[in-house]
């Protein structure tokens, strides 16, 4: 398998033990990678929850290896606009699709319209 793009849903169901985490296979998180704006998202998320902001980072990092945000991801991820401008999908949602279009790898998500897309890239909804 190549590398495993997560959204931060995916990464929030793992460190929360929501349902479809159990999806995310040994196989898949030993391939796991996101996307630094993804990693963001989950860390203003886990703050809001009242985590330590140094405990909220190194619980992300232990799931994950971050990837850079590139200029090449960041016109990607504008550009995904034409194509997913109708489903809402925010900036952070269109990065992780940049990434993983950049990798050409899958990509796990819990976002169920992601199933709607249509991209050069499989997507697996984990609930």
């Amino acid at each position: 398998m190549n590398r495993a793009v997560l959204d931060a849903s995916a990464i929030l169901a793992i460190i929360f033990e929501e349902p479809g985490a159990e999806s995310l296979t040994d196989e898949v998180m030993n391939q796991a990678v996101a996307s630094t704006v993804n990693l963001a998202e989950v860390q203003g998320k886990l703050i809001k929850k009242g985590y330590e902001p140094g405990r909220a980072w190194d619980d992300t990092l232990a799931l994950v290896t971050a990837e850079h945000y590139t200029p090449e991801q960041a016109k990607t991820a504008g550009t995904l606009i034409q194509n997913t401008g109708k489903y809402g999908l925010s900036l952070g949602d269109r990065s992780c699709l940049a990434l993983a279009i950049a990798l050409n790898a899958e990509v796990y998500t819990t976002e169920k319209l992601w199933k709607n897309l249509k991209l050069d890239i499989p997507i697996h909804v984990i609930r």
